[in-house]
């Protein structure tokens, strides 16, 4: 997929966008907290292949090829204003059915949007995602700090992210580890979604127990699927990348 920069109310971001089915939706890809297009690596366009839907790839402000954040210091409500950043671009590339599938953070950022605007989300996949706050996830994020204090991490996400790397790290960190952010929780949006939710989670995952899967699940309007998966970590579409496809491919078909 060829990638460009687009202009989203001032903000400029990366994406890869391929369009090549006609009347299908669009599969929009929404990365972790560390993430970016390039770490997706061949998965977004394998799930476009297997369910014939074009497929969106992009970067927030501040990771990837796109333009850095303006601070690293970041409200409580920082994801609910990604998930404003999301419509906007979909409006700027006139997407109006689209089905979103978000990692970690970027799940959040999906179950938001899909709050939000529900009449543009087709259907969600939601993979490792929070709608609390939990003491493992604060344990996690503190021991990734502790790795890109101590480790080549820093290198290693250089490759991806260059010199924004440093403020992406402080901006994930200091919010995520604040005392004020203890309180942050979504679950009196859930009710407002409707589409057909899939949430794909491991059982080992570092970040998240499986409250988070079975709160959402819970709370949500439309048709919810759990997806929880045994010796898995936090990021099942890497560790175990067919699985992951596969499930994916049967959510989606049985929503076109």
């Amino acid at each position: 997929m060829e990638g460009r920069l687009i202009d989203v109310k001032g903000k400029k971001l990366y994406i890869e966008y391929q369009n090549s089915f006609a009347n299908k939706p669009t599969i929009v890809f929404l990365h972790d907290s560390l993430g970016c297009t390039q770490l997706w690596r061949d998965f977004p366009v394998k799930l476009s292949q297997a369910t014939e839907c074009n497929v969106l790839v992009y970067d927030r402000l501040g990771y990837g090829k796109s333009h850095p954040m303006l601070t690293h210091e970041r409200e409580n409500d920082y994801m609910e204003k990604e998930a404003d950043v999301l419509n906007e671009l979909l409006i700027e590339l006139n997407l109006n059915e689209v089905i979103l599938f978000g990692h970690s953070d970027g799940g959040t950022i999906a179950l938001i949007a899909a709050s939000k605007y529900p009449e543009k989300v087709q259907a969600l996949i939601c993979e490792a995602g929070h709608i609390f706050v939990e003491d493992i996830t604060v344990k996690g994020v503190k021991d990734a700090l502790t790795a890109y204090q101590t480790t080549n991490l820093p290198e290693r996400l250089q490759k991806y992210h260059g010199d924004k790397v440093e403020m992406m790290v402080k901006a994930w960190t200091e919010i995520w580890l604040s005392e004020r952010f203890k309180t942050w929780n979504i679950e009196y949006l859930l009710k407002n979604i409707t589409p057909p939710l899939l949430f794909i989670q491991g059982e080992n995952d570092e970040y998240g127990t499986l409250e988070q899967v079975e709160k959402t699940v819970a709370q949500v309007s439309g048709n919810a699927e759990k997806f929880i998966i045994p010796d898995i970590g936090h990021t099942p579409h890497k560790e175990i990348p067919n699985i992951v496809l596969g499930k994916s491919v049967e959510f989606i078909k049985n929503q076109l």
